[in-house]
């Protein structure tokens, strides 16, 4: 099934991640067929076997670290913390500039693997808000009797 025909709900899937008290393969699942792009491309197929063997593992942090690695390339985790009983996971695409001047889309949860999904589907939630087309748009040739004419009076 192609990404175009999927129904992709980033609040339905946000939910359900919020609502979930711990990871489950059938989540997991769930979120590699309703958020991932290039998890079923034939050029990935190494790194989609990896994420595949770390969720038979059930490494639920780690696949989800390698499902964001696979889907998100220009994105890197900024910021992993454990406070009070929740992990808080932040993702960034200019890691190094300040917290103040970086647009982080952040996301927190009892569970690690969670909370790092969390910030995931919203970062895939914000791409498919910005969808782009993926052939650069072409200007159309300029109307022929079009001159353009200077009005100004210099004199």
């Amino acid at each position: 099934m192609t990404a175009a025909l999927r129904c992709y709900d980033p609040p339905s899937l946000c939910e359900r991640l919020r609502n979930a008290h711990a990871m489950t393969r059938p989540v997991m699942l769930d979120i590699i067929d309703k958020a991932c792009r290039r998890f079923p491309s034939l050029g990935q197929s190494e790194r989609s076997a990896r994420v595949m063997r770390l969720v038979d593992a059930e490494a639920w942090a780690d696949a989800a670290l390698a499902l964001m690695e696979l889907e998100l390339p220009l994105w890197q985790v900024r910021r992993i913390a454990y406070d009070e009983g929740e992990w808080y996971c932040a993702l960034s695409r200019e890691r190094e500039l300040p917290d103040w001047l970086d647009a982080a889309v952040e996301a927190r949860h009892a569970d690690l693997a969670l909370a790092l999904l969390s910030a995931f589907v919203e970062v895939q939630a914000l791409a498919a808000d910005k969808s782009r087309p993926s052939v650069p748009s072409v200007r159309p040739a300029p109307d022929p009797l079009y001159e353009p004419v200077g009005c100004d009076n210099f004199g």
